[in-house]
């Protein structure tokens, strides 16, 4: 796993720090030609250069330097690839082949980003008690997985999740589990028991709101777009408002609303939830949202 890692040339302390999850090399990812140019998933299940694969956009590092943040990111392929039959080819395949109840590519995904967290504690550079995780589509729903399974990652931020991440399975809308498993589409990203529940999600014994409350006490956003029915929006706010109780448990504040905000109102306690206008994915101008955020609950205090 290639980890690529910024950190700002003007901190005198270790630096609050956001881990990305990537569908690209490293050198697709960032606007730096002095990263090596990676290898990404091709055709026939065999590794390309980076620069004849799919793009996604460049991120603005310099933005989150300034702002006092590191920043590093990871291609998802290094860990698991993303295709079926993938097992042989990924980290999965130096483990016993997963039982029924055990993980899918989605929850390597996740584990590799444990293993990132493993090599940031060790730098000193990086204050390992201040990282979120970013991840978007399919990778928000592992940074909602990791950030379940692994309480070390201070933040999640989980772009357009969807079913599977942050929206409600009963809601039975948009992309469903029956989507997500069917054979010629996502089952391999799954636990295999996960399809018992296509056609019975009203058996499921968990829904994502649990998965939501699973980040507390820490900080969790919630960003999607009012177009991306697919994602389901509101199965994702109302997943976010039902994480509310165990965050105030907790002594926290949850989302502690009970209307969806309209598209481009944030809100933003220790649930954060936010609606871009426009459809799935994440656009130049989620990343306001991102930063503030991320100053609100992991900013370096000046006095530091």
């Amino acid at each position: 796993m290639d980890l690529l890692l910024y950190l700002p040339a003007r901190a005198t302390k270790p630096a609050p720090f956001l881990l990305n999850l990537s569908f690209s090399a490293n050198s697709n990812t960032v606007d730096d030609p002095g990263v090596r140019v990676g290898a990404v998933w091709g055709p026939d299940k065999k590794k390309i250069p980076a620069s004849q694969g799919r793009r996604f956009g460049k991120i603005d590092v310099v933005r989150l330097l300034d702002a006092g943040f590191g920043f590093g990111t990871i291609y998802y392929g290094d860990i698991d690839p993303d295709f079926a039959g993938g097992l042989p080819y990924g980290v999965r395949a130096q483990f016993p082949e997963p039982k029924a109840d055990e993980w899918g590519t989605i929850a390597a995904w996740a584990w590799g980003l444990s293993r990132a967290m493993d090599y940031l504690e060790t730098d000193k550079g990086v204050d390992s008690k201040r990282v979120a995780i970013l991840g978007v589509s399919r990778l928000g729903k592992t940074v909602m997985w990791a950030g379940a399974h692994d309480t070390r990652f201070a933040m999640v931020i989980a772009s357009c999740s969807g079913e599977g991440g942050a929206a409600l399975s009963r809601r039975n809308y948009g992309e469903t589990i029956a989507h997500l498993t069917a054979p010629t589409r996502f089952p391999y990203q799954f636990c295999a028991n996960y399809g018992k529940f296509a056609e019975h999600v009203d058996r499921l014994p968990v829904d994502a709101h649990m998965l939501v409350a699973l980040m507390a006490p820490r900080p969790v956003l919630l960003q999607t777009g009012d177009k991306d029915f697919w994602s389901d929006p509101k199965g994702e706010f109302l997943a976010a408002v039902a994480a509310g109780p165990v965050y105030r448990l907790l002594g926290k504040q949850g989302l502690d609303v009970d209307q969806m905000p309209a598209a481009g109102t944030a809100i933003f306690h220790t649930v954060g939830y936010y609606m871009h206008s426009g459809g799935h994915g994440t656009i130049p101008s989620d990343w306001d949202q991102y930063l503030k955020f991320l100053q609100m609950h992991l900013r370096v205090p000046e006095a530091e």
